[in-house]
């Protein structure tokens, strides 16, 4: 429910929350948080592109790059020990944590031009937002720089586990200029793309455990759901927040314990 309308998919909170709090081996973690990712993906996914909330011009060339760099980051993050994985991943939600509080995003960025490659992948078109009850004509601008950062975010996605929605909200909105809400949901809809390329190598390794991945599995596709509608009219703000306090304490106590501070 919190993690459709923030646009950040599920796994960036289940890994952290999980790691840090239940005594499950990282891999199958990893593993299961992808799983959930993709899920609520997929779930939400129909109800997105009927809503004109997802665009598959701007998502397609996007999650092509994501998704075959998650292969190279899902087979490195299996390959490396543990704890290094657990402190780097308590890093990373924490940096995440301040990223998002400090971003400012805007509801209509203001785009002058298209450049000339999103003209040629034909990135633009007309969006309706039913909470403001207004439509606009949007375009993206900065193309090439976006490719490159969807092609990092591929490769965290998949070292970690965590989905890659963290990511592709903040550099669809504020680096190519996608309006807030269309941003949210094809960051949404590239999910499901992004993360069934990373999820099969964990399910190749045998690290996906079902009595982890099935029950928060059905819990995200259920919640997934009710987020979609929850997009068109629940403020940004408040579903923000919240997440903020969430990620906060999950990336600090996955931190502690990769350090062995706290385990």
């Amino acid at each position: 429910m919190i993690a459709v309308p923030a646009g950040v998919g599920g796994g960036v909170l289940f890994v952290p929350i999980v790691a840090g709090f239940f005594p499950f081996h990282l891999d199958f973690v990893r593993g299961a948080g992808l799983l959930v990712a993709l899920s609520g993906a997929l779930s939400a996914g129909p109800a997105l592109l009927r809503s004109g909330l997802a665009n598959l011009r701007l998502a397609l060339p996007l999650a092509l790059l994501a998704s075959s760099s998650s292969i190279f980051g899902a087979l490195l993050g299996l390959a490396l020990p543990v704890a290094i994985v657990q402190i780097a991943l308590g890093i990373l939600i924490l940096g995440i944590v301040v990223i998002m509080a400090l971003s400012k995003r805007s509801e209509f960025p203001d785009v002058p031009r298209p450049d000339a490659l999103s003209t040629a992948l034909g990135m633009h078109g007309i969006f309706h937002d039913p909470a403001a009850g207004r439509d606009m004509q949007w375009k993206v601008h900065r193309t090439p720089l976006g490719l490159a950062l969807f092609t990092l975010i591929g490769v965290l996605a998949g070292l970690f586990g965590v989905g890659a929605g963290w990511a592709n909200l903040p550099v669809l909105n504020l680096v190519m200029g996608a309006p807030l809400k269309l941003a949210a949901g094809t960051s949404g809809f590239i999910l499901s793309l992004v993360d069934s390329s990373a999820a099969w190598i964990y399910l190749n390794q045998g690290a996906v455990l079902p009595m982890v991945a099935v029950p928060s599995v059905i819990g995200m596709m259920l919640g997934a759901k009710v987020g979609v509608r929850l997009l068109k009219v629940l403020p940004g703000s408040t579903i923000r927040r919240f997440m903020l306090v969430l990620l906060s304490l999950a990336g600090l106590r996955t931190l502690l314990k990769g350090l062995g501070i706290w385990s």
